[in-house]
């Protein structure tokens, strides 16, 4: 068919190792080459002139015509199924996998389609292994490394996700390092030193080490090294096998340990960590007197089932033993139990090692009947003290008190009848009429002096209906400024030389329902006092604001201030602030704006510095409760 190019063409094609099939147009296959002819099974020339389906699995004979037809039409050089799997048939119906490549040429001014052919199935047969062995690696629960031994310091080329997962670190932080790095600072071990016998002789070994998390947590490795050795014997890698046992390890720990002492013991024994103070284990007798399960107990710590007990306090009565200044501390305590009772304790406690653990152990006895007699006997001294003392001081009380009026009213009402007493012999000398002026001064005074006598009068009537409740509020919808103009008006009169009251800016729309009178007058003893205590040339601030609930307002002044001292007792009654007695006043005032403000659902504070001036801040609800 192909004539002395054919000749020619199969002495090369028989040299190749792959299997070459030429096909023609219709895919009749025209010369096949000996790899080919073994790779299907078939005799020399037996596949020449038969399709080339008898060499495709029938299952994908429809696609193959299709993809044909097109690679044809363009006649390019390409692989044949690109990213998808190919398998031939051989003269036994047998499947195998294959790669294949399509080369097109033309001769004697025809086209032809050069396949060459590669039996893959030994590689696909690997590949599943490694893949097998890769999935077996990726999903196995103990943590695996893989770390090259030719490169330096053995660096760790692979782990599977459960080393991940067991250690905490992320990918980049474990890549490239050797295995040491789960040892942190703790090198100081016996099994260190028969790993590193083991990696020098190439042999395997496993140990227990103590490693640590990425967060520090301490954990015991079960760890098991195997070399990967290479066909002349070297140790190339090896392979480290991780198995986390330190539930296991503190479990015989504890067991050993604790179980020499949890015996038959009468007494609360407590077992805990050194550093969490979490409760490791704890005998039947304290677990039965507190209430709580071994398990709930495990969530607790001493401090939590000590009411009125810190940690600062814990770690004080600690220090002698961490110290090492003392072997034991004793001291009394008080329990508290799940139900919420308490009872008194003796503590003695000490410091000891649990395995490589520090631990705390405290041994626990209970002292209730002994302190039952004593804390009687002290209940009764300390109630009959508390009940004499109260007596006493109540009686010392009123006494005060008793002079302090008598003294206040004695002051507050003689000054100013003496002023009026003054004023009136003082007119009955200007009787001729261009002495009006000096008449007019003191009428004036007199009037001043009686209505300041008529203010007190009603503090004190004030003071008489708050503490029987016959206070009677009238509750009304008022404008604010109406009553602000009427207190500012008032306050003007008693301005000293270059005082200035600033009034609030916005307020026209504010409005109130409750009880009028009362905000008046709880508003003009708060300015009166600012500018009774503050010196000439001084700026008295009103501020207000108004929220969905509340309207506050602050009274700001420049005076003498409160000190500090006085602060606590400043709402007291009859109480005055060690820098105002030598300024009148009675003292009740503004224990009685507190006392109705309080009444309307409302509250007074302040800020004052002595020498620096007062702010005092009344808050009152928008509508009355």
């Amino acid at each position: 068919m192909f004539g002395n190019q054919v000749d020619v063409l199969q002495v090369l094609s028989d040299a190749v190792s792959e299997g070459i099939v030429i096909v023609d147009e219709h895919q009749n296959i025209v010369s096949t080459n000996i790899s080919a002819n073994a790779m299907f099974g078939y005799e020399a020339n037996e596949l020449v002139g038969k399709p080339l389906n008898v060499l495709i699995p029938s299952t994908y004979h429809h696609k193959h015509t299709h993809h044909f037809t097109s690679f044809y039409k363009k006649s390019e050089k390409r692989r044949m199924g690109h990213g998808r799997g190919l398998f031939g048939l051989n003269k036994n119906n047998k499947e195998f996998p294959v790669e294949v490549g399509l080369n097109p040429f033309t001769l004697y001014e025809k086209t032809y389609v050069m396949a060459l052919v590669m039996d893959v199935s030994e590689r696909k047969k690997i590949e599943e292994t490694l893949s097998l062995r890769s999935e077996a690696l990726q999903a196995a629960g103990n943590g695996i490394i893989i770390c090259d031994n030719l490169q330096k310091d053995q660096p760790i080329i692979y782990f599977n996700p459960a080393f991940q997962e067991l250690t905490g670190y992320d990918a980049e932080e474990i890549f490239g390092k050797n295995g040491r790095f789960l040892q942190g600072d703790d090198r100081d071990q016996a099994a260190i030193s028969k790993v590193r016998e083991a990696l020098k002789k190439g042999e395997s070994c496993q140990v227990i080490l103590r490693n640590y998390k990425k967060d520090g947590t301490l954990f015991w490795n079960d760890l098991s090294i195997n070399p990967i050795k290479n066909h002349e014997g070297v140790m190339t890698h090896y392979i480290g096998i991780q198995n986390d046992i330190t539930k296991r390890k503190n479990a015989e720990e504890e067991r050993n340990y604790l179980s020499k002492i949890f015996d038959n013991s009468l007494n609360e024994i407590y077992v805990f960590d050194f550093n969490t103070l979490k409760f490791i284990n704890v005998n039947y007798g304290a677990q039965k007197n507190l209430g709580y399960t071994l398990e709930e107990l495990k969530e607790l710590t001493p401090v939590d089932i000590k009411p009125n007990f810190s940690l600062k306090k814990w770690h004080k009565l600690s220090a002698p033993l961490i110290n090492k200044t003392e072997s034991r501390v004793e001291f009394e305590a008080v329990h508290i139990r799940k139900n919420g009772t308490t009872y008194p304790v003796y503590v003695s406690l000490e410091l000891s090692k649990l395995g490589e653990r520090d631990v705390f152990i405290a041994i626990i006895l209970d002292i209730t009947e002994q302190k039952n007699y004593t804390q009687k006997l002290e209940k009764t001294v300390e109630l009959r003290t508390k009940q004499l003392k109260t007596a006493l001081e109540k009686e010392k009380e009123l006494n005060d008190l008793k002079t302090k009026f008598l003294s206040l009213v004695s002051h507050e009402f003689k000054t100013p009848l003496s002023g009026i007493l003054t004023s009136s012999m003082l007119l009955s000398k200007y009787t001729r009429e261009d002495q009006q002026v000096n008449r007019d001064k003191h009428i004036k005074i007199i009037t001043e002096k009686v209505h300041y006598l008529n203010a007190i009068l009603n503090d004190f009537l004030s003071i008489e209906k708050l503490e029987t409740g016959k206070v009677n509020y009238k509750i009304s919808t008022f404008r604010l400024s109406k009553v602000l103009n009427e207190v500012v008006y008032n306050a003007n009169m008693l301005l000293k030389e270059g005082q200035q009251v600033k009034y609030p800016e916005n307020i026209d729309d504010i409005v109130l329902v409750q009880d009028e009178r009362t905000i008046e007058l709880a508003l003009t003893n708060l300015v009166h006092n600012a500018i009774k205590y503050s010196p000439e040339y001084s700026l008295v601030v009103i501020t207000i604001t108004q929220d969905e609930k509340n309207t506050i307002f602050e009274i700001s002044d420049n005076g003498i201030g409160i000190p500090e001292k006085d602060q606590k007792n400043i709402f007291n009654r009859y109480f005055r602030a060690e820098n105002a007695l030598t300024t009148p006043g009675t003292g009740i005032g503004l224990n009685i704006v507190k006392s109705n403000i309080e009444n309307l659902g409302g509250s007074i504070h302040f800020k004052s510095k002595a020498h620096e001036g007062s702010t005092f801040i009344l808050s009152i609800p928008n509508k009355a409760l």
